[in-house]
């Protein structure tokens, strides 16, 4: 895949290496020329050196050809611009923004970027997660279908542990998709599955069902 990130910096710099290890094609757009360079020196001829949010640097860097845009820099105006240019003018098919304020993310939504991934937020789930209250941590967002993969841990004293996948009320429109037990064993659930304390169930669901789905599987 032809992927290209706009934003050199730390966060951009360990992505492109983290993709070019995986054996894909990269373009990071950097506005600094000596971030740029860097990046060249260490990554390879993996950098241009220009604006992300100006389309004449977006159609030098093959914008045209490109599988997913990624926008990384540290303002959320820039990567709204920048995203919003490769997905109306060279027809990018993914788009993905990085957020540093949440209230944003609506925003972004809005005007047809496909993903937006908040920071912010992500610490913010995981505080989230380690408290009892707080059983259910989003992963990721499946936005143009209107779903989301969470995971639910199962707490000590949960009415559920000890049942069967086949006795819970699970919503209709939620899958569950693997089971990481205790001991970290992951295993693809079945009807006949029991449920054990402190299970970590991945699950994929809607929105609307999130609640439902939360209360079948620790048993609210």
């Amino acid at each position: 895949m032809y992927i290209i990130i706009v934003g050199g910096g730390r966060l951009g710099y360990y992505l492109t290496r983290a993709l070019l290890d995986e054996g894909h094609e990269v373009l990071v757009i950097e506005k600094d020329a000596t971030f740029s360079q860097i990046i060249n020196n260490e990554l390879g001829s993996v950098s241009l050196h220009g604006d992300g949010c100006e389309a004449a640097t977006l159609e030098a860097a093959g914008s045209g050809r490109a599988d997913i845009f990624i926008t990384v820099t540290g303002d959320d105006e820039d990567n709204l611009i920048a995203c919003q240019l490769a997905k109306h003018k060279f027809n990018v098919p993914r788009t993905i923004a990085r957020v540093r304020n949440p209230q944003h993310e609506k925003v972004f939504k809005k005007l047809g970027i496909d993903a937006t991934v908040s920071t912010t937020n992500l610490i913010l789930e995981h505080i989230k997660h380690e408290l009892p209250s707080h059983p259910l941590m989003h992963l990721l967002d499946i936005q143009e279908k209107g779903l989301e993969v969470v995971e639910v841990k199962i707490p000590p004293g949960s009415t559920t542990i000890g049942k069967q996948i086949k006795e819970l009320p699970l919503p209709a429109d939620s899958i569950l998709s693997l089971i990481i037990r205790k001991e970290g064993k992951p295993t693809v659930p079945t009807n006949s599955s029991v449920i054990q304390a402190e299970d970590q169930i991945i699950a994929v669901t809607s929105p609307e069902s999130e609640d439902e789905l939360r209360a079948a599987l620790i048993g609210e």
